[in-house]
């Protein structure tokens, strides 16, 4: 799960997760941010990352247990925190490859169903594109802006990318908290993907990240809420039913630049 800094795609993360889970299957989901609080709605606390519990043994491997770094989250969702390198040392392709790498030593890895990396902001670096070489699909989270879009743009660049190695695909974008499609679909239109759930603008969405719940939690004290889960299922129910998804063909971002400009300035070209 990939999208532009602040977009929420920890809290999508988390409700996916959780809705893969509903759907029966063993669900680890790896944050890959070093402030890690990828899985904060889904344990209610910062767990321990990999870093830092490979330091604490000294990187000896055969000294760390499952239960030192695989934490259990709400819905039965396992939760794992790779952590990072110190601000602006290090490389936090590293640190993922590293994280990995351990969960296959502790013979975790192949346990799961389904195993979703939460990546922080945009892709700058190939540092934090490794997640995508252990990766079958991509989703991006974005909504009806021009960053979030341009941002979007770049990840799938990297997607294309990847895809020269190994069977990756764009499974599809994610609109969170939108009011409005009119510019994802302008989008859409220039570079052909799926869009596979476009959330509306529900404040609940924002709120949960606060209250440290997922969006399925709080639906079991405020039933109302249940609709807003079903967008996740109908996410995780697309996901299941392995889409044979996309490469897709960027746009050049200057021709990108001038699309989603002109959108704004000329009426006429919606």
């Amino acid at each position: 799960v990939y999208g532009k800094g602040g977009i929420g795609k920890s809290t999508t993360s988390c409700n996916i997760s959780v809705a893969l889970a509903r759907r029966g299957k063993k669900v680890l989901q790896i944050g890959c941010d070093p402030k890690h609080d990828s899985t904060f709605t889904l344990t209610g606390f910062l767990i321990p990352t990999i870093i830092d519990t490979l330091q604490e043994k000294d990187y000896h491997y055969e000294n760390v247990w499952p239960e030192d770094v695989i934490y259990k989250g709400y819905g039965g969702v396992d939760c794992v925190e790779a952590g990072g390198p110190p601000a602006g040392a290090g490389c936090g392709g590293y640190v993922v490859g590293e994280t990995v790498k351990l969960l296959k030593e502790l013979n975790a890895f192949y346990e799961y169903d389904v195993i979703l990396f939460d990546v922080l902001g945009d892709v700058v670096c190939g540092g934090f594109a490794a997640p995508l070489n252990y990766a079958d699909y991509c989703m991006i989270v974005t909504d009806n802006g021009f960053d979030a879009l341009f941002a979007a743009n770049r990840i799938g660049a990297s997607v294309r990318e990847k895809a020269r190695t190994h069977p990756l695909r764009l499974a599809g974008l994610i609109g969170n908290r939108t009011s409005k499609r009119d510019l994802i679909d302008k989008y859409v239109q220039n570079c052909p993907m799926p869009v596979l759930e476009v959330l509306p603008l529900i404040e609940d969405i924002r709120v949960s990240r606060v209250k440290g719940k997922t969006l399925f939690e709080l639906a079991e004290k405020e039933p109302s809420l249940k609709y807003v889960c079903d967008y996740y299922l109908n996410i995780a129910d697309q996901l299941l039913a392995a889409p044979e998804g996309v490469v897709p063909k960027e746009v050049p971002d200057r021709e990108l630049f001038s699309l989603l400009s002109d959108f704004y300035l000329t009426p006429g070209s919606r």
